[in-house]
């Protein structure tokens, strides 16, 4: 048991902690850089403590800062949020060495589940469908050549210890193979410490698909639906909504058991999520498990009415969760537009600097996660994200209309955001109707930039597949309606 919570993170996701933690009568500590003094979630916790400079090496992601920390202020438990050092299964097991909780999974679980190679085989264990490729690491090109054509092109290459697209590469032929097998193996030794690769059949045009899961102590593991994360640019996300447009209910809970099965093979503890692809036959494959709460849980919390930071806090105090996973149903269409301060006509470059007027959009159905204000600054050394606009409607049509409306509501200025951007995405006619997959965001920029080859570039997918989709997207809202009457 705890009653003091330091939380090892900054930004939006530091406020919503805090929150959670007030609600349950917890004590709060935030850590902040220089750069964030004036941050909100350094005047709304309980205590605050400097942990050093605006360099992440010197104050976030310095495991011995934030430590300190909270030895200086007797913080009974660390929540990481995500990012940093949420995943770091060295700084779970020092927190835990130090007699503190760390409010996540093991770090056995952590280390497990992050190295890739590991994971797909724990899930292939489990019986969760696995993208053919190798049952380990590649050590050679030539291993990886003899492999490709046993699978037959396009493959990809990833780091094993990779993430956020980072060592990734794929390829259509044997030269592209030799060339990104190297030039992988380079970027994920510099990004990750560790330069092994996996190789993949590479699924094309498929969803992005991920299911919330929850384990607590008890031996009790739950899963809350589906997040479609299909619309990203870069693998860096964009828009997220669930329920998914593409989903059958038959396949939604094939699915949700799947993870749930992955989820008890390790006996998982806390959140996390199982992502998959889903490619135009309906056919999921396992792509990764991410060990932490997501940056699009409000999502989940507002489809199903759940707290998942609170479940969070609630299993590292021991307590079971008691929920049944028969009741755990959507009662809401819900769709999240992460706000970036980016230039859409430059690249969608970072754009720091003060926040000259700010006015944010509400009424019925409309969440906002931020740390900004008027007059805020927006520091240059962190991620771009400074809000994340949430609604919902009884309908997935309903959440558009009122997505929309509060995209026109939503004011930033002082410098430019993407809200312009999610403004066009949201209108149209192909998003709108549901028929979208990964790679919609980056025919939609080569269609805008050279409007010549829009026929060349159409985002239509294949007849079949739409048909499905306009059956899903029916299917959602009569089960939506049908819920919301059982509850």
């Amino acid at each position: 048991m705890f009653d003091k919570v330091l939380i090892a993170n900054r930004g939006e996701i530091a406020l919503r902690i805090i929150r959670a933690c007030r609600e349950m009568g917890l004590k709060t500590v935030a850590v902040y850089s220089e750069a964030d003094r004036d941050a909100l979630h350094v005047r709304f916790a309980d205590e605050d403590i400097c942990i050093g400079k605006p360099q992440v090496n010197e104050s976030y992601l310095d495991p011995k800062r934030i430590i300190a920390a909270a030895e200086i202020t007797n913080a009974g438990a660390i929540h990481p949020g995500y990012g940093f050092l949420a995943e770091n299964a060295d700084f779970a097991e020092i927190c835990e060495s130090c007699g503190m909780v760390f409010i996540g999974p093991t770090p056995e679980q952590i280390r497990m589940l992050g190295n890739k190679v590991k994971a797909k085989e724990l899930m292939r264990k489990s019986g969760v469908p696995t993208i053919p490729g190798s049952e380990g690491i590649v050590s050679s090109f030539h291993d990886a050549l003899k492999l490709a054509k046993e699978i037959t092109y396009p493959v990809i290459v990833k780091a094993v210890s990779g993430g956020g697209g980072k060592g990734m590469r794929v390829c259509r032929n044997d030269a592209e193979l030799e060339r990104g097998f190297h030039i992988a193996s380079t970027e994920a030794g510099n990004a990750f410490g560790d330069p092994d690769l996996y190789l993949e059949k590479f699924i094309v045009g498929p969803h992005h698909v991920e299911i919330q899961l929850m384990g607590d102590t008890h031996g009790n593991f739950y899963h809350f639906g589906e997040r479609d994360c299909s619309i990203q640019r870069r693998h860096q996300k964009l828009i997220e909504e669930t329920p998914s447009p593409l989903l059958t209910p038959e396949l939604r809970k094939e699915m949700g058991d799947a993870a749930v099965r992955g989820a008890k093979m390790v006996n998982y503890r806390g959140a996390g999520t199982i992502e998959f692809l889903v490619d135009e036959d309906l056919k999921y494959y396992f792509m990764e498990m991410n060990t932490r709460i997501q940056v699009e849980h409000p999502v989940t919390e507002e489809a199903f009415e759940v707290d998942l930071v609170k479940d969070q806090l609630k299993v590292a105090m021991g307590e079971e969760l008691k929920y049944n996973q028969e009741e755990i149903v959507p009662k809401w269409a819900v769709i999240e537009c992460r706000i970036n301060a980016e230039d859409i006509e430059k690249d969608f470059r970072p754009t720091p600097g003060k926040l000259t007027a700010i006015n944010t959009p509400g009424g019925l159905g409309v969440r906002i996660e931020t740390a900004t204000y008027t007059d805020y600054i927006i520091p240059p050394y962190y991620d771009s994200m400074i809000a994340k606009l949430i609604v919902k409607g009884r309908t997935r049509e309903e959440a558009l209309v009122r997505l929309s409306r509060a995209l026109d509501e939503y004011i930033i200025e002082g410098v430019p955001t993407t809200i312009p951007f999610h403004k066009e995405i949201i209108r149209n006619p192909d998003f709108i109707k549901g028929n979208y997959d990964i790679n919609f965001l980056e025919n939609y920029l080569k269609k805008k930039t050279n409007p010549e080859s829009s026929e060349k570039l159409s985002l239509t997918l294949k007849s079949s597949t739409e048909e499905v989709v306009n059956k899903k997207t029916e299917a959602t809202s009569v089960e939506l309606e049908t819920n919301q009457k059982e509850s």
